[in-house]
């Protein structure tokens, strides 16, 4: 194997184990979909982006889910009944970027129960905002690492 072989394939490696695989989204963890649970704050450390997954577990005879647009979710307003997502156990796949509603259209749920989600969706593949230039350097120098590496094993 040549030398700029080696580190083709070393580097290949690396960024395609860097490459962000779709992820599922537990909306609010092992507590679900429910009354009373601060959404705003569980979503704040995450990263969602193109192509994961958001997950509502919840009782169906007590919730449901209604994606909205910011001005529904701001008024704790929703469509008619048979717009919502009634599984308990719904999955839904974030396939654009920006921003995304969802809300409980039960009882007073949404307005008097916090029970409503707002997310930013990235670009698949997109940097986490929360990326800084050590997160940047460490991934150079994790290349830098398994080129060399790559180069002391074929020579």
């Amino acid at each position: 194997m040549t030398y700029s072989r080696a580190i083709y394939l070393a580097i290949s490696m690396v960024l395609l184990s860097s490459v962000a695989m779709a992820a599922d989204h537990v909306v609010g963890d092992e507590k679900g979909w429910t009354v009373d649970f601060n959404y705003t704050q569980w979503a704040q450390d995450k990263v969602f982006r193109v192509g994961d997954n958001l997950v509502f577990n919840y009782d169906n005879t007590k919730h449901n889910v209604f994606k909205v647009d910011g001005k529904l979710f701001q008024s704790c307003t929703f469509p008619s009944e048979n717009e919502a997502l009634s599984t308990g156990k719904d999955v839904i796949q974030l396939k654009t970027e920006g921003r995304k509603w969802y809300v409980c259209g039960k009882a007073n749920h949404c307005a008097a129960r916090q029970m409503k989600l707002v997310i930013n969706v990235l670009e698949e593949g997109a940097p986490s905002p929360s990326s800084s230039a050590h997160s940047i350097v460490s991934s150079i120098f994790g290349v830098i690492m398994v080129a060399t590496i790559a180069i002391a094993t074929f020579f």
